[in-house]
């Protein structure tokens, strides 16, 4: 039986770390994680968070898997709706990265509160 998408969202979010902008953008200024944009390259320029290192859904965990061989450097994943980013946390997640969260507010509250 196919699971609705909003359920599988709902599943995942029960088993990663998710927070508001202000929240990471407070612990990046003392930890200097990644703010990591998980959505296409298109949505990327046309709203940006400054500061995020924009690699797509798709790409993620072998992308991140270049830039970052430490599993407990923090990760801070956003996108549109928070639902490809707590998608893309469990993905991180199961290749091992173990301080992984995701930012889940719209993406005018993140433009504003992660431009440190």
């Amino acid at each position: 039986m196919l699971k609705p998408v909003g359920d599988l969202i709902a599943q995942v979010k029960q088993n990663i770390r998710c927070i508001d902008a202000q929240t990471a953008a407070d612990e990046r200024a003392a930890n200097k994680g990644w703010l990591i944009d998980v959505r296409e390259p298109s949505e990327h320029l046309a709203l940006p968070a400054e500061g995020a290192i924009n690699i797509p859904r798709g790409l993620l965990e072998m992308k991140m898997m270049e830039l970052e061989k430490d599993p407990q450097r923090p990760i801070y994943l956003h996108c549109a709706t928070s639902a490809r980013a707590a998608l893309g946390a469990e993905q991180l997640q199961r290749v091992g990265y173990e301080n992984v969260s995701v930012i889940t507010c719209k993406m005018d509250e993140i433009q504003r509160c992660c431009n440190i």
